[in-house]
């Protein structure tokens, strides 16, 4: 038996720095759009031999970051050899499955649909992509006749097929009557491309790209999309942007009807241009075309048919109408062409909805996927432009769309996916979150699932500790005064914008001047009320009208303190403010709870380490009242308790989480001691 240590294949390497190019500028595809592949030898460390292998991007893999782990291998002989035992179109679903046996060694990703296509192609190395300038002839009235005039003979039509084995028997036919030819433009899909050598393969696809490109800016007509229409022009920018974050909640109820969703919102000038002309009612009714498009935005989107005038009141009740229609729409669309082997009806909610003179509201199981989507949409419009600048934008059949979404092999697709974390597309939004308890808190509901906005005094800070917890489809930094009632409704617009909506608020701003009563001025009595009381109840009021706005419940979580029970020594204000906000946990939970809204407390006590609070001389001034010096307030705290441990931020963090999940789903009301046993502060 030969060396079994691997080797990097220079063809791999070529293969992996092809598809990143390509994918990395989104005029040549849409993210995890498309697929390469290249054909080579490799040693088999069983023979020793040589043997011909099929690299090609896995599926669900992205081009623009794709790496060796990410690429199916094949043996190339057992998969040709497939054309052999192909039972025909109407049982081309089970050649998925014989890929399988196929690979070669562990065989690394699964091998997606496109796979024939790229294996049966008599070409070393083949691009299959999704470029709007291609797709918009693909999707053309007339786009064999285009394909003739734009390329000559060296692009060839292939008018529509289903992804799969015949489609790449098609294909390797084409190739092999027109050698002449570079590629092939696939009606309501996209392009395929090929050469002999890595760099002629990308040659070609940028070629067929740009000149397409390039023949649709010469020749498409003026207005695409028709005369403008008067009052669907955009909204100045802080008006559009207010009015969205008005809709936002709302909007997000209407995506969640059927299972909870996270949002995202783009007003580009791409989407507001389309809302703005005649002709976007009639281009929004007949959806997009490419498989990816629609897979990922479903078959049509939800479009607000006033114009950008109307009132949030008048808009909201017309999408409540709308989102009734849509969803008798889409029922209809199932009835009409499920066979009694399809796989259930998935959720009849919209994936996205257009305001006109505002933008675009998309959503997803997580801010990824709810970007994503909005992204194919803007793909979408791109091809339609360039398919009414020709011709007519003519998308493939509902029928053959039907069978795209209902495919048996996506559902499959969709089972394999891992099973989401406890707070999945929950959006949360964490005060005082750039340090201590509150940073501690956003990066486990982080860490659970859920989208966090890390509200703080300081920008700075807060953006720095989203972006230590992730990227901006994790977290998002914003600035706050919580005793500000206008800089907490900016906040929470900031928040639903992010994500479409908030599910999850804690308030855990605060601040502690430790002093006697005789020492305590009203000044600090003011301020530790306005931070504090004034300002849950501010944040509060603000998360729980766009809650109850969704129509998904939520939570409400305050972090109060032990003192809000116990009678501590020097902390008159800071006491007598927490005991406001655990009696604020009370009243909230009796009033919202109509409204599947829980309200609960957690009472530390001792939080010394990363605490803000205790930084800025608190700390200080409870060792003084205490007679220990400051560093080891911490240890002092855990000796007085009855467990004799120290409370860390991360001691919060898992009670908050806690709160929020489905196992404390029918608890409000309710304060947890995060004490390590405190008994003079023991709820009664």
């Amino acid at each position: 038996m030969s060396d079994l240590k691997p080797t990097v294949n220079p063809t791999v390497e070529q293969l992996v720095e092809r598809s990143n190019r390509l994918g990395a500028d989104p005029r040549n595809t849409n993210y995890a759009g498309g697929n390469t592949s290249a054909k080579g030898t490799e040693t088999d460390p069983v023979t020793g031999e040589d043997v011909e292998l099929l690299w090609v991007k896995g599926s669900g893999g992205d081009l623009g970051t794709l790496t060796p782990g990410g690429l199916a291998v094949l043996r190339l002989d057992r998969m040709r050899a497939l054309v052999d035992v192909y039972p025909g179109v109407d049982r081309e679903d089970e050649m998925v499955a014989a890929f399988d046996y196929c690979l070669h060694g562990k065989g690394g990703a699964a091998p997606s649909i496109d796979t024939a296509m790229h294996g049966l192609v008599d070409a070393a190395h083949v691009d299959h992509l999704h470029p709007d300038s291609g797709i918009a002839i693909a999707t053309s009235a007339d786009g064999e006749e285009l394909t003739r005039t734009i390329f000559g003979d060296e692009v060839v039509w292939v008018p529509w097929r289903r992804p799969g084995f015949q489609l790449g028997l098609d294909i390797a036919e084409i190739k092999e009557k027109n050698p002449q030819a570079r590629g092939c433009i696939l009606g309501g899909h996209g392009i395929t491309a090929w050469g002999d050598t890595s760099e002629e393969a990308e040659a070609s696809s940028l070629w067929i790209i740009e000149t397409a490109s390039a023949y649709i800016a010469e020749h498409a007509k003026a207005e695409p999309f028709g005369p403008a229409l008067e009052g669907y022009a955009a909204l100045p920018e802080t008006e559009r942007r207010a009015k969205a974050a008005a809709l936002a909640p709302t909007i997000r109820g209407i995506a969640s009807a059927d299972r909870p969703m996270v949002g995202h919102f783009t007003d580009a000038d791409v989407v507001l241009e389309f809302l703005a002309h005649a002709e976007h009612p009639r281009l929004g009714e007949l959806g997009t075309s490419c498989p990816d498009h629609f897979l990922r935005t479903k078959v049509k989107p939800l479009v607000l048919d006033l114009p950008a005038s109307a009132s949030v009141e008048e808009s909201i009740a017309r999408l409540q109408e709308l989102a009734v229609s849509y969803r008798e729409d889409y029922q209809g669309y199932y009835d009409r062409n499920a066979t009694p082997d399809s796989p259930a009806i998935r959720g009849k909610d919209p994936l996205i909805v257009l305001v006109p003179g505002v933008g675009m509201f998309s959503f997803g199981k997580d801010k990824q996927t709810a970007r994503v989507a909005g992204e194919f949409y803007v793909n979408a419009i791109n091809v339609m432009r360039g398919a009414e600048g020709l011709s007519s934008y003519a998308p493939i059949d509902e029928s053959e769309k039907f069978r795209i979404e209902y495919w048996a092999l996506e559902e499959a697709k969709l089972q394999r996916m891992p099973k989401p974390k406890p707070l999945a597309t929950r959006v949360a939004l964490v005060t005082g979150a750039a340090s201590g308890i509150g940073l501690a808190t956003a990066r486990k509901l982080a860490s659970e699932g859920a989208c966090v906005v890390i509200a703080d005094l300081s920008l700075e800070k807060a953006q720095a500790a989203a972006a230590e917890i992730g990227s901006a489809d994790v977290a998002v930094g914003v600035q706050v005064d919580v005793s500000d009632a206008a800089a907490v409704e900016a906040a929470l617009r900031a928040t639903v914008l992010a994500f479409g909506g908030v599910d999850l608020v804690v308030n855990n701003a605060g601040l502690s001047l430790s002093r006697s009563l005789l020492e305590t001025t009203e000044q600090d009595w003011d301020l530790q009320h306005d931070v504090m009381a004034k300002g849950s109840f501010l944040v509060a009021k603000a998360a729980a009208r766009a809650m109850i706005e969704q129509g998904m419940g939520g939570d409400i979580v305050y972090i109060s303190s032990k003192n809000s029970i116990f009678a501590g020594p020097n902390n008159v204000a800071y006491g007598a403010a927490k005991a406001d906000q655990a009696h604020q946990v009370r009243l909230l939970a009796a009033e919202l709870g109509e409204h599947g809204i829980k309200v609960n407390g957690v009472n530390p006590d001792g939080v010394v380490q990363g605490s803000g609070i205790f930084a800025s001389g608190w700390g200080a001034n409870r060792a003084a009242v205490y007679g220990v010096e400051e560093q080891d307030l911490g240890k002092f705290y855990a000796q007085r308790t009855i467990l004799k441990r120290e409370v860390l931020p991360d001691n919060i963090a898992n009670a908050v989480f806690v709160l929020c999940t489905d196992d404390l789903s029918h608890t409000t009301g309710l304060h947890i001691p995060v004490d390590a046993g405190v008994a003079a502060a023991f709820l009664r």
